[in-house]
């Protein structure tokens, strides 16, 4: 059963932020908002498995209620 990749698996974490920033620069919060769902549409159908898009939202929702600061902890 495939789980949530939750360790770094990035090849270039720094260079895809600052795609993910360059992306959004000068874009309303509307337009920044829609991006994000498409972004997060196009990864979640990469994935596909609904087990483990299921967990991303568990943990996504969890994360959400928490204080900042016990997210940093993590």
């Amino acid at each position: 059963m495939p789980r949530l990749e939750l360790n770094p698996n990035f090849t270039d974490p720094d260079a895809f932020y600052a795609a993910l920033t360059e992306l959004h620069r000068e874009c309303s919060e509307d337009v920044s908002e829609r991006i994000n769902a498409r972004l997060i549409l196009l990864l979640a159908n990469h994935i596909g498995d609904q087990q483990v898009l299921e967990e991303a939202l568990s943990i996504a929702g969890q994360a959400a209620t928490q204080p900042a600061e016990e997210q940093a902890g993590e």
